[in-house]
C-alpha cells in the first residue's frame, strides 16, 4: 500500500505498548508508518484522558491537525468524552484501546472514504502481535488489561473494563522472544500489576517467579501497583523481588495521606496498612527505589488532611513523588462531589508545597549513591547532546556523556554527582 500512516502516542506505558502494536499491525498489513506529519495521509491519536489538561491538551492537537489528512481517534479518550470529540473536533474514526489487529480495518475503510466509529467492548489483543518498537532495548509488556478498582476519581476502568490477564506462559513466550531479538530491559505494565491473573487463579508473584527462571542477562521494571492488593502476595512480593533479574524498584501510590480522604477516594488500605507496606519491602531492599502518587485538593481535602499527606511523606521521603492537581472526570463518583470542592487557588498552593518537599527527598535519597560503583544499562539518550541515560539494579537514572553510541551497553560506572532527579556518572576505563 502506498498511504503512509503517522501514530501519536500520549500517556501511559500500557498507551506507549498499545501504539506499538497499533503500527506494527499497519506495517505487516502494507501501510507505510512515518513520524512525519506532512508526509502522512492518516494520523491516528491514540489518547489518554486520564487527567483533564491531559484531555485538554490532545483535543486542542487533534483540533490543529493539518488540513487533508484522514484521523484515527484512538484509546481511552473515545471512551471516556466521546461527546466533546463529536462537538469540538473532526474525526473520520474512532476506536477504543488496545484495539490490536482490529487498526488494519478501521484504517482501510476510513483511507476508502467511509466514516467509523467503533467502541464496543474488545477483548485483549494476543501477545504475539507485530510491534514496532519505540526502543530496541526496552520491551513494554502489557501483563493484563482493566482492574479490579472501583477508585472514585478514576476514569479508566470505563475505557479499560474489566481485569483481562495474560496466562504465565504467555509473557514468559514474549520475553524469550524478545530477549532473543536484543531486548535487555523489560516493563511489565498494566493498569494495576498487583490486580495481575486474579481471574487466572495467579498472582504477580507467581509470574515474577516464573519469569526469573528464563535463562538470559536481562531484568525487568514492576509497574504500579495498589497497596491493599499487594497486601495480600506481599511476602512472596518482597521474595521475587530478590531476584539479580528484578530492578530494585516499587511504584505504590499512596494518592492521599489522610485515612478520610483514602475512604472517600474508595481506595482499601490506611495510611497505617501504607507505611507498613514500604517498611517491610525496604527491610528486605535497602537501596530499593520508592515511586508514590499523590492526588492533592480532592474533594473533602481539609487542610489538617492535607498537612497529614505533607507528614506521610516526610516521613517516607520516596524517591519520586509523582503529584496530581485533582480534576473530575466524566461519570465517575468525584464527578458529584461539588459540595465539597477545594478552591482551585488552594489547589495550587498545595500541589506546589508537596512538589517542592518532593525535590529536597529526591535529592536526599540520590545523595546517598555517590561513589557506588556498578554496572550500569544505558536505556535511553539524554536530552543534552552526547548524553546518555542508564539504571542500575535500583532503577535509578544515571547520566553519562560520551561521544560513542551507548545505547544498550552495559557499562562498570561509578556515581560521581547527585542532582535532584537523577544521578551523574563517568564509566570506568
Amino acid at each position: 500500500m502506498d498511504s503512509w500512516v503517522l501514530i501519536r502516542n500520549f500517556g501511559c506505558s500500557s498507551n506507549t505498548a498499545d501504539g506499538e502494536v497499533l503500527a506494527g499491525c499497519l506495517a505487516e498489513a502494507g501501510f507505510q508508518t512515518t513520524t512525519s506529519e506532512s508526509k502522512a495521509d492518516l494520523i491516528v491519536y491514540n489518547t489518554c484522558a486520564v487527567k483533564g489538561p491531559t484531555e485538554n491538551r490532545i483535543i486542542n492537537e487533534i483540533k490543529n491537525a493539518p488540513e487533508g489528512k484522514k484521523i484515527v481517534v484512538a484509546g481511552c479518550l473515545p471512551k471516556i468524552s466521546f461527546e466533546r470529540l463529536q462537538r469540538e473536533t473532526r474525526f473520520d474514526g474512532v476506536v477504543g484501546p488496545a484495539v490490536g489487529e482490529n487498526i488494519v480495518d478501521v484504517v482501510t475503510r476510513v483511507l476508502a472514504g467511509e466514516k467509523v466509529v467503533s467502541l464496543e467492548d474488545l477483548d485483549k489483543p494476543l501477545l504475539s502481535l507485530p510491534r514496532q518498537s519505540s526502543n530496541p532495548f526496552v520491551g513494554i509488556i502489557p501483563i493484563n488489561y482493566g482492574c479490579l478498582g472501583s477508585c472514585s476519581y478514576c476514569c479508566v476502568v470505563q475505557a479499560r473494563g474489566h481485569l483481562r490477564s495474560y496466562g504465565i506462559k504467555e509473557i514468559v513466550e514474549r520475553v524469550q522472544k524478545d530477549y532473543a531479538k536484543g531486548v535487555k530491559e523489560f516493563w511489565l505494565t498494566s493498569q494495576d500489576t498487583a490486580s495481575y491473573g486474579r481471574d487466572l487463579k495467579t498472582d504477580l508473584a507467581e509470574l515474577l517467579f516464573a519469569l526469573d527462571q528464563i535463562n538470559g542477562n536481562f531484568q525487568i521494571r514492576v509497574g504500579m501497583m495498589t497497596p491493599n492488593l499487594v497486601m495480600e502476595i506481599q511476602d512472596r512480593l518482597i521474595s521475587a523481588l530478590d531476584s539479580k533479574k528484578i530492578f530494585k524498584f516499587l511504584h505504590l501510590p499512596v494518592q492521599s495521606g489522610d485515612d478520610t480522604v483514602l475512604q472517600l477516594m474508595r481506595r482499601f488500605y490506611t495510611t497505617t496498612d501504607f507505611k507498613t507496606i514500604v517498611k517491610e519491602f525496604k527491610a528486605s531492599q535497602p537501596y530499593l527505589t520508592l515511586a508514590t502518587d499523590v492526588i492533592v485538593g480532592f474533594p473533602g481535602e481539609s487542610e489538617e488532611a492535607f498537612q497529614n499527606t505533607l507528614k506521610l511523606l516526610k516521613q517516607l521521603k520516596p524517591d519520586v513523588v509523582n503529584v496530581s492537581k485533582f480534576f473530575a472526570r466524566p461519570k465517575t463518583a468525584a464527578w458529584k462531589m461539588k459540595d465539597r470542592l477545594v478552591d482551585k487557588g488552594e489547589i495550587k498552593r498545595r500541589s506546589t508545597i508537596i512538589s517542592e518537599v518532593s525535590k529536597q527527598f529526591s535529592a536526599g535519597q540520590n545523595r546517598r549513591w555517590v561513589g557506588w560503583s556498578g554496572d550500569v544499562f544505558v536505556d535511553e539518550k539524554g536530552k543534552i547532546e552526547g548524553s546518555w541515560v542508564g539504571r542500575n539494579f535500583a532503577y535509578k537514572p544515571i547520566v553519562i556523556k560520551s561521544a560513542k553510541n551507548l545505547l544498550g551497553k552495559t557499562l562498570q560506572v561509578t556515581v560521581v554527582e547527585a542532582l535532584g532527579t537523577y544521578l551523574k556518572g563517568e564509566a570506568d576505563p
